[in-house]
């Protein structure tokens, strides 16, 4: 057994360890245990657990790897997840907390006084989790086939029971406690090795400043800052500037929005906030909750860049068109190596002078001037972006303690978000289908037991899917975003906002947006996301006005507004009880006074 491997089952399987051993002691014992932590959660721990939960797979894995190749348009994930947290604190998390409810769809329920809305909205829930837990079982399936050296599938499939073992036995109150554990080693695995390949790259030790830092490793440069030499390497090889727009501004104008209003209907983020006693407590741990989470999002652009550059100059050595500037197939690293076990990296020595050329085929100025060369076509035929932030320790030859370590992180990303989702998805299914509309008179035994049935089913599906994806994780979960923008979140705002607004308008809202959305993404990423069954190629050329998949859900989220307020207006308006109800969400009791008078 090597060094690695041993760092890695020492800082993987402790870490582990650690998470079940939680998940036991704080196993939950009834039902507000299961669901909302008994609600007695101090708003810092909250928010260490609102980070962690948070920050997914696709923000610790696949954030990065989109930023590496994506470069400016990947802005938009940042500034969606972020300024989306912001809407999420301010116009939801504390009226809903108010309320005082468990869920998502029983506020709904209520706020509409109508089972059918509350139907519809834990259809909209499961809709919206089981393409969020994609993303986070194709996570852990990375985090583990690197672990144990296996294929894609093994990997999800040891997730899989890592997740059902931990998960279904705790519910909210054991995912909150170690979730607080998950940000701890996640933060610490995604910003030792920034720091680490920061030092190797630049003058600063600051992995936030670093891309406008001196480039170090080029005296011949001089003064050339990180950013302006990855430019540099990469339009060289015949690739967009990083720095440059490659996306039509209002693809990135709507994808941005659809990601914020997303962010603030997802229901496992929402439900974090009824897990604190009070409504003060939801504000206070929201603001802490966007304190943790920006400590790795200032630092994602970086370590996106430093991947990027270390990856393309670990396969062109030397200047572009020398016979010996590219790295020999028989010399490549033993972390390529390990990776194309996994399949998520591939190689072809297409032109057989057994050297690896990477470019940009697709560019034609610069195909001419690869011929040239005697190339004949990109050779790195295959990087998942999933596996850049997980692989750029080892890139840069860091020490496999950090290697490992990132490995860890990566893990806990994934399962903190995934323990998450699924939770959201069993209590729909326990608290609101089963005790909300079929068995109301149900014991609290029973309804914890169909929780957790409910999580193990939603794992299985999740797997299946999370081995078989529509795309690599942050792509994935924008899908779940734009379903979240399009369904929830129109329906919550003006249930809190809108005393006119009906228990019809929400319900054709609500089907309106989801339908209208889901019907776009299915129609480009495959009917259920089965491969094969799209009805058009995901391309530019075929989206309406431009429009990505990923980016839909904010025209879903117009649409959903649209009929929620039209119909409202020609229909009757709620019960007085309904409305007084909206003010005592919203208003104090001194300004309840004046509106009732």
């Amino acid at each position: 057994m090597t060094s690695l491997q041993i760092w890695l089952w020492l800082i993987v399987g402790g870490s582990v360890a650690v998470y079940i051993a939680i998940a036991f002691w704080s196993r939950a014992r009834s039902t507000r245990d299961f669901y909302v932590a008994g609600q007695r959660v101090h708003p810092i721990a909250n928010g260490l657990a609102t980070a962690a939960d948070w920050i997914s797979a696709a923000s610790f894995i696949s954030l990065a790897g989109l930023i590496a190749f994506a470069g400016y348009d990947a802005s938009a994930y940042l500034l969606g997840w972020t300024g989306g947290y912001v809407l999420l604190a301010l116009l939801l998390a504390p009226y809903l907390r108010k309320f005082g409810k468990f869920t998502v769809p029983e506020f709904i329920g209520e706020r509409y006084y109508s089972q059918t809305a509350r139907l519809v909205a834990v259809i909209c829930l499961i809709v919206i989790s089981v393409t969020y837990v994609i993303g986070q079982m194709k996570g852990v399936g990375v985090a583990f086939s690197r672990l144990f050296e296996v294929e894609l599938e093994i990997g999800v499939y040891i997730g899989m029971g890592i997740v059902l073992l931990y998960a279904v036995m705790g519910g909210m109150k054991a995912i909150t406690y170690t979730q607080i554990a998950q940000y701890c080693v996640l933060v610490f695995a995604y910003t030792v090795p920034a720091v680490f390949i920061s030092l190797q790259l630049t003058d600063t030790a600051v992995p936030q400043f670093s891309l406008g830092a001196e480039y170090l490793r080029d005296g011949a440069d001089g003064g050339l800052s990180l950013l302006n030499k990855l430019d540099q390497v990469v339009t060289e090889l015949g690739f967009s500037a990083f720095t440059a727009q490659k996306d039509n501004t209002l693809n990135l104008f709507l994808l941005t929005l659809s990601l914020m209003i997303g962010t603030a209907g997802l229901p496992h983020i929402i439900v974090r906030f009824f897990t604190v006693r009070r409504v003060a407590d939801a504000r206070s741990s929201a603001g802490w909750a966007l304190l943790f989470i920006a400590v790795l999002y200032t630092a994602a652009p970086t370590i996106g860049a430093m991947a990027r550059l270390n990856l393309t100059q670990t396969i062109q050595t030397g200047p572009v068109g020398e016979l010996s500037a590219n790295i020999e197939i028989a010399q490549v690293p033993d972390w390529m190596n390990r990776w194309r076990t996994t399949g998520l990296l591939e190689w072809q020595d297409r032109n057989g002078d057994g050297r690896i050329q990477y470019y940009n085929d697709q560019n034609p100025a610069f195909a001419v001037q690869a011929a040239g060369f005697g190339w004949k076509g990109n050779e790195l035929t295959a990087i998942d972006n999933d596996i850049m932030v997980l692989a750029n320790p080892e890139i840069a030859h860091l020490p496999d303690w950090v290697i490992a370590l990132v490995v860890a992180g990566g893990l806990a990303a994934a399962l903190s978000t995934a323990a998450g989702v699924l939770l959201a998805i069993a209590s729909a299914i326990s608290h609101d289908l089963l005790k909300g509309m079929i068995l109301p008179a149900c014991s609290e035994r029973t309804e914890l037991l169909a929780g957790r049935i409910a999580m193990a089913a939603a794992i299985v599906v999740a797997g299946y899917l999370g081995i078989n994806p529509p795309g690599f994780a942050a792509e994935v979960v924008a899908l779940a975003f734009g379903l979240a923008a399009a369904s929830l979140f129109p329906t919550l705002m003006l249930g809190i906002f809108d005393r006119r607004t009906n228990r019809i308008g929400a319900i054709l809202g609500m089907l309106a947006g989801l339908l209208s959305t889901l019907t776009y993404i299915f129609w480009f990423k495959g009917w259920f996301f089965v491969k094969g069954t799209e009805m058009a190629a995901n391309l530019p050329d075929n989206w309406f006005l431009g429009i990505s998949p990923e980016a839909f859900g904010a025209l879903g989220a117009a649409i959903n507004f649209a009929v929620a307020y039209a119909v409202s207006r020609l229909t009757a308006e709620p019960p007085q009880a309904i409305q007084q109800l909206v003010d005592e969400i919203r208003l104090p009791k001194a300004a309840q006074s004046v509106v009732q008078s």
